[in-house]
C-alpha cells in the first residue's frame, strides 16, 4: 500500500510538472475547401450507378455551401438535387445532366 502510494504521489508530480519542452509554435493555415467538390463526387456516385441513400439528409447542407459561394449554382443544385431525392429507381441520367448544368462534367475519354 505504502508503494502505491509513493507511486501515486510520484505520478501527480510528474503529471502537475509536465515535460518542460516548448516547441516552436506555428501557425498552420486552414483552406476553406471548394463546396462543388462535395456535389462533383456525389453526382459522380450517381452517375457510376451507386443509389441514393442517407446522403440526402446532407443536400440541404451542401446547397447552403455551394450558395455562399454562387447563388445561382445553389438554385440549379437545389432544384436537381430534390429531383434526385424523387426518382424511383437509378439517378444516374440526372446526375450527370445536373453535372453538365453546373458545368462540372468531365469531357469524355476516347
Amino acid at each position: 500500500m505504502r508503494q502505491l502510494s509513493s507511486v501515486l504521489v510520484g505520478f501527480a508530480v510528474a503529471l502537475s510538472v509536465g515535460c518542460g519542452f516548448r516547441g516552436k509554435e506555428e501557425t498552420i493555415p486552414v483552406n476553406n475547401p471548394d463546396p462543388m467538390h462535395q456535389v462533383k463526387s456525389t453526382l459522380q456516385n450517381y452517375v457510376k450507378g451507386r443509389p441514393v441513400t442517407s446522403e440526402v439528409t446532407s443536400f440541404e447542407y451542401m446547397v447552403n455551401e455551394v450558395r455562399k459561394v454562387s447563388p445561382e449554382k445553389a438554385d440549379i443544385l437545389k432544384a436537381g438535387l430534390d429531383d434526385i431525392k424523387d426518382t424511383k429507381g437509378s439517378p444516374a441520367a440526372k446526375a450527370k445532366a445536373l453535372l453538365q448544368k453546373l458545368g462540372l462534367d468531365e469531357p469524355e475519354k476516347k
